[in-house]
């Protein structure tokens, strides 16, 4: 599934108008955000690890307006810790939100 990075671009053009440079910066904070709790996820070796992680990534999607992420985040929440199903999602939506 290919999840559509519009959502962030138009949230971010809501916030700061037509400031391309900010809004580059915005959008590389997010995608450094959303991928260090997809690596936190990645590395969890306990239930509470994982939850926390994929809490923090949702708070992050929802910041952004990152409707997909988000409900990969739900998706994570609510399925098995360590899930490579969920895990390879995940960083399927980080390369579509990473690509110019």
């Amino acid at each position: 599934m290919v999840y559509d990075p519009g959502a962030l671009d138009a949230s971010l053009a809501a916030a700061v108008g037509s400031d391309g440079q900010l809004m580059g910066e915005l959008r590389a904070a997010f995608v450094e955000s959303a991928a260090r709790q997809v690596d936190l996820m990645c590395r969890a070796r306990c239930d509470a690890n994982w939850e926390l992680a994929a809490s923090r990534l949702k708070s992050v999607a929802a910041s952004f307006g990152a409707l997909g992420l988000i409900e990969l985040a739900d998706e994570a929440l609510a399925g098995a810790p360590g899930d490579p199903v969920v895990l390879r999602k995940l960083t399927q939506a980080l390369g579509d939100f990473s690509a110019p």
